[in-house]
């Protein structure tokens, strides 16, 4: 190994391990919450109308955090964005430990998922820019496999720390998180932004660099995988699976993204993006069926492990190939851009769902909804071709 290798490395891991420490606490605080949050608003006697606007909120957070925060990452430093959303994440935590009525608890989630989506984008797009082509995937890996274990870790946890401390002893744990994430960036080093991009129509750019198929295709893919996860708690009840049970089955969709992201990552370097993500949307379209023929906890700990393999591979893939086709200052923007695509679908998949499975019932609406990923993965395999590599380096 040459020199000028290890240097590179050494150089990398200065940003990579402060920021795997942040993103891990921040998804881990967030991942409990909306559990938590949920059960909260249920103890105030909320009606399911605020409930599910509270899930509504906290998609909408996630929409425009990834939007706003990404396009400022190609403006302002990148550790100035990242102390700020991790400290902005931390105040909608510390808002829920004094019990707030219904509306404050809703604005604090819409806060935190604002925060989280946004240090994603500006950490993804930090390393990205620092990362040459032959390495990008495995370092953008390492950045989404700390979130992934967030998540697994905070569905872990949320349920032990409502039975130990309560509501407020609980928010107060996950508040301390993000603290944790705050002294882990100090460390990080200072980079300069890129500059100020000059003003284009984002579906122009998208068409220009031949990203919008992509992005339709993440849309219509994670509509349909929340269509059919928005009654998956409900669906392991009437199949008699005991509740302890069902957060140990879907963190095993979170175990195996941490792993499929350290080997989708090193995977897309060597035999390309595409057949990497083409695999994790195809792969997608599986994943509902799975659970519409599951009887018991069998079928089901399948298909939350499929899922977990297809979102690593569709995921770390489609980032990576925005990492070679985009434009070092455009990056932010475009990443943020990327996973706002997602949590849109994520709004919308529901919807669909929910009106279909009083006709269908729920086994009809996940087939329904394996058709909806079917038409995303389509839109990818016939429309996504690669362009120049404007990023590379």
């Amino acid at each position: 190994m040459s020199i000028e290798v290890l240097e590179e490395r050494t150089r990398l891991g200065r940003f990579v391990a402060p920021l795997a420490v942040a993103l891990t606490s921040s998804y881990t605080a967030g991942s409990a919450m909306g559990m938590l949050l949920q059960l909260y608003l249920k103890s105030l006697g909320a009606p399911h109308i605020l409930i599910a606007l509270g899930t509504s909120a906290r998609s909408l957070g996630s929409v425009l955090g990834g939007v706003v925060l990404g396009r400022l990452a190609g403006r302002y430093r990148h550790k100035s964005l990242l102390l700020a959303s991790m400290a902005l994440g931390a105040w909608g935590l510390a808002v829920l430990v004094f019990l707030p009525p219904a509306p404050l608890a809703i604005g604090a989630g819409f806060a935190r998922a604002f925060a989280g989506a946004g240090f994603a984008a500006v950490a993804m797009a930090l390393i990205s820019g620092l990362s040459p082509r032959r390495r990008r995937g495995r370092n953008l890996s390492y950045v989404t496999s700390a979130r992934s274990l967030g998540l697994m870790l905070g569905k872990l946890a949320a349920g032990a720390l409502l039975a130990w401390w309560g509501f407020r002893g609980s928010f107060a744990a996950l508040a301390a998180l993000p603290l944790l994430g705050l002294l882990a960036l100090i460390a990080l080093p200072h980079a300069e932004a890129g500059r100020a991009p000059r003003r284009r129509a984002t579906l122009r750019s998208l068409r220009d660099w031949g990203l919008l198929s992509l992005f339709l295709g993440a849309l219509f893919r994670q509509m349909g995988t929340t269509g059919f996860f928005a009654f998956v708690y409900v669906y392991m009840a009437d199949l008699g699976i005991p509740t302890g049970a069902m957060g140990a089955l879907a963190a095993l969709n979170h175990a195996l993204q941490v792993l499929g992201m350290l080997l989708f990552g090193r995977m897309s370097d060597r035999v390309g993006r595409r057949i990497v993500f083409l695999g994790g949307f195809g792969l997608s379209v599986f994943v509902p069926v799975i659970f519409a023929l599951s009887r018991g906890p069998g079928g089901i700990a399948a298909g939350f492990a499929l899922l977990g393999i297809a979102f690593s591979s569709l995921y770390i893939g489609s980032t990576a190939h925005l990492g070679d086709v985009v434009p070092l200052e455009r990056q932010g923007e475009i990443l943020g851009l990327f996973d706002s695509t997602r949590a849109l679908g994520g709004m919308l998949g529901p919807v669909l769902s929910g009106a279909l499975a009083p006709l269908v019932g729920l086994r009809g609406a996940f087939a329904a909804m394996a058709g909806v990923s079917g038409i995303g993965f389509l839109l990818v395999l016939l429309c996504c071709e690669p362009r120049p590599k404007a990023a590379s380096r």
